[in-house]
């Protein structure tokens, strides 16, 4: 299933404690999906009115695997959407403190991703540093989806260090 409300697990949970309690002034807006909608599909199709036009800006971290806001690897990554969560993906939730693994998600497709003004890809830690060098060094193609985040003419990439000791760059 999915994790509930206030989870920190949640990427919507990550995003408030991490990023917007932090800042002094809040965006002037944010989007976000809402997992505990009653009809997702109907959640899903208002915020893909919500998309024209398009994201100023979107923020991402990448998965252990390379996905990017829950667009799994070999999928064509089209449309918002409810998807299946790849198990490392579960895994990582876990990993962040989520009080069960989930198996679902709801996600923007890449499409939408790449339609946005700027995309600010952040990552940090050395068990990141692999796949993040597979994303930009590697082929652009869909068994590691953040590679297609090269696409984007306004890209900028946040590391430290540890996530970038990988790199052939640098």
């Amino acid at each position: 299933g999915g994790l509930p409300p206030g989870d920190p697990g949640r990427c919507d949970t990550m995003l408030r404690v991490d990023l917007f309690e932090r800042l002094t002034a809040p965006p002037g807006r944010s989007l976000r999906l809402d997992p505990d909608a009653a009809d997702l599909d109907a959640e899903c199709a208002a915020m893909a009115r919500e998309l024209d036009p398009p994201m100023d800006l979107v923020l991402l971290g990448i998965g252990a695997n390379g996905h990017v806001a829950l667009n799994e690897p070999g999928e064509p990554g089209h449309g918002v959407r409810r998807v299946a969560l790849a198990p490392s993906t579960g895994d990582g939730a876990v990993g962040y403190g989520a009080s069960e693994r989930p198996t679902w998600g709801l996600t923007l497709g890449l499409d939408s991703i790449l339609a946005a003004r700027e995309v600010w890809l952040l990552v940090n830690g050395a068990h990141k540093a692999d796949i993040l060098a597979r994303a930009l060094e590697g082929p652009v193609d869909l068994t590691v989806p953040a590679s297609r985040l090269r696409e984007h003419p306004r890209l900028t990439v946040l590391v430290d260090e540890d996530a970038a000791s990988a790199l052939a760059v640098g």
